[in-house]
């Protein structure tokens, strides 16, 4: 009896354990030395993946390059399209007509993930949405995001729209590094819009210790994802994170690998996200049971002939689109006021301290606020929230 007992005791907490580390689905994640791109850790990083909004950091990455060409300014005014307006949630709410700065539209994309503001920007800067998405696909391949092709600038659901761990960590380290003048907008806490102070949703960026910002996403088909950046001691990281179950978890994945990154807990892989192989991405899976269509598991290795084609392989993305790219140098609307804003105009909440987000047990029952995200969203729309 006592041996039995014994051997129980003993079970139990392993048994624990597996129950835990199977409540996760599978997602893919990786952290990268900013320094150098150095990887520090990986897990299905060259599996595609729908981007969701994470696809708005490409859309700022285009609208940098115009910016830095001065083929726009960020006090230049841009009209909202009735395309733009009728953007499903999150957006700001812009009308037909309305305008918006250029400044404006990349603070609500930053800290509202505004899927109107997207568009407003795609529109005024390539003519047309489905032209700016063939721009965006061209220079994420140019920065060597092969595995990534983009058909509209928010993030919105796309079968076509895909992406990697891997290639949205090169996105971000090349934000990163090549404008140095306007990354900075990525650690606002808020901005003010129309005489009101709109508060950002990333909780990372808004209480992990050093965190310097990027970017969340959410769709039914994505599940929960998230882009960090954060420097502690004179050490930079970036984070990707896929396919979170929820958004506590996705957090918690997050601060894990930042949390073991910084403490030096993990095995170099001796890989750089330059030279790092991505050749097979493969399907990416459907990971939620919302928007009305069943998950669709991670697979891996597998023959996915008869699934539907997510996939688009190089040099494949121009065939999908029946535009050509307009001229660059194309605005929408006449430049007004040519004197530049500059970044000290952000409104934003310096980091404190004191609130450092700590290491959940679970990340199913997180501490963050918002009960109501620590569940699934089956009943959710098939669209971007968080």
């Amino acid at each position: 009896m006592n041996i039995a007992k014994k051997i129980y005791l003993i079970l139990i907490p392993a048994l624990l354990l597996l129950t835990t580390q199977i409540s996760y689905g599978q997602h893919a994640e990786i952290i990268i030395d900013a320094e150098n791109g150095n990887v520090i850790h990986e897990a299905n990083a060259t599996h595609s993946w729908f981007p969701a909004s994470l696809t708005k950091v490409m859309t700022l990455h285009v609208t940098f390059e115009a910016l830095k060409a001065n083929q726009i300014h960020l006090h230049d005014t841009l009209r909202t399209s009735s395309h733009a307006a009728r953007q499903p949630n999150s957006k700001l709410g812009l009308r037909t007509g309305e305008l918006i700065t250029v400044r404006d539209a990349i603070l609500a994309l930053i800290t509202r993930s505004a899927n109107d503001a997207a568009v407003v920007l795609a529109e005024g800067l390539g003519g047309t949405e489905e032209n700016f998405a063939v721009k965006m696909t061209e220079t994420a391949h140019k920065l060597g995001m092969y595995n990534s092709h983009f058909m509209n600038a928010t993030g919105l659901p796309n079968q076509w729209q895909v992406t990697t761990a891997h290639d949205l960590a090169i996105l971000a380290w090349k934000t990163q590094r090549n404008f140095p003048e306007y990354y900075p907008y990525f650690a606002s806490h808020n901005f003010l819009f129309k005489g009101r102070e709109l508060r950002a949703i990333n909780k990372f960026t808004n209480t992990y210790p050093g965190a310097e910002g990027m970017k969340t996403g959410f769709t039914c088909g994505s599940g929960y994802n998230l882009i960090s950046s954060a420097s502690q001691n004179g050490k930079r990281l970036i984070g990707v994170v896929l396919g979170g179950m929820t958004s506590p978890e996705r957090y918690q994945f997050m601060i894990n690998m930042m949390n073991n990154a910084f403490s030096n807990k993990y095995f170099s892989p001796n890989l750089n996200i330059t030279t790092m192989s991505n050749n097979d991405a493969g399907t990416p899976p459907y990971q939620l049971g919302c928007g009305n269509v069943s998950p669709n598991p991670f697979k891996t290795g597998v023959d996915t002939i008869n699934e539907t084609p997510v996939y688009i392989p190089r040099q494949a993305h121009a065939k999908r689109h029946k535009v050509a790219i307009k001229a660059e140098k194309h605005v929408a609307h006449p430049v007004i006021n040519k004197k530049p804003i500059y970044l000290k105009a952000i409104k934003t909440t310096a980091h404190a301290p004191e609130k450092k987000i700590k290491p959940l047990n679970n990340a199913k029952v997180s501490k963050i606020p918002h009960k109501d995200l620590a569940k699934p969203h089956y009943n959710k729309p098939n669209y971007h929230q968080s």
